[in-house]
C-alpha cells in the first residue's frame, strides 16, 4: 500500500531542482517505492570539507531535501504545505570520494506532523549518516474569492526542499 497522495515523479522532481542548491551540489532523485524516496549525491569538490571528506552539512542538505520532498508527496498541496521543525544528523562514517545515496522512509505520518528517517550510505552500502527530520503540516489559507482554497501568494514553495 502506497503512502503517497501524489506519487513522486522523479523526472519532474529533478527538473524542478534546476537552478537550486539541490542541482548545484549534484543531488539527483533516483528511486521511489510505495514508502520510500531515494536520491544520490556526489562526494566531490562541491560537497567535501577542507580535510577532503564529505561535509556534514552536505549530508544534512541531502537529508532535508529527501525528507521535505517526500513529505510534500504525502499531503494535498492544494490545501496544505510542510515546514521543517527540526532536523538532526549522526555522522557515522567518513567518505572521501564516490557517491552517497540517501533513502527517506516515514517514521510517523500524522495529520499535523510528519517524521522521516533518512539513511545515507556509501557505494558499498555502509551507513554514513543517520538523520531524522520533523515537519509541521500547515493548512493553506484561502483568499477572498478563491474557490480553490489555495493561496496563490503564499510564500511557501510547492515542493519545499526539493
Amino acid at each position: 500500500m502506497s503512502i503517497w497522495f501524489t506519487p513522486p515523479d522523479l523526472e519532474e522532481m529533478n527538473r524542478r531542482s534546476r537552478d537550486t542548491l539541490v542541482q548545484h551540489i549534484g543531488i539527483e532523485y533516483i528511486a521511489a517505492g510505495d514508502d520510500f524516496l531515494t536520491a544520490t549525491m556526489p562526494v566531490d569538490e562541491r560537497t567535501i570539507q577542507p580535510h577532503g571528506i564529505l561535509h556534514g552539512g552536505a549530508s544534512v542538505v541531502l537529508a532535508e531535501t529527501l525528507g521535505s520532498a517526500a513529505a510534500m508527496h504525502c499531503i494535498d498541496p492544494a490545501r496544505q504545505y510542510c515546514v521543517g521543525l527540526d532536523i538532526n544528523a549522526n555522522h557515522i562514517r567518513s567518505v572521501s570520494r564516490g557517491t552517497v545515496s540517501g533513502t527517506a522512509s516515514p517514521a510517523h505520518l500524522g495529520r499535523s506532523t510528519q517524521v522521516w528517517e533518512i539513511r545515507i550510505a556509501d557505494e558499498r552500502g555502509r551507513l554514513v549518516c543517520l538523520s531524522r527530520i520533523t515537519l509541521a503540516i500547515l493548512q493553506r489559507e484561502s483568499t477572498a474569492g478563491d474557490a480553490s482554497g489555495s493561496s496563490p501568494s503564499h510564500p511557501c514553495p510547492e515542493n519545499i526542499g526539493g
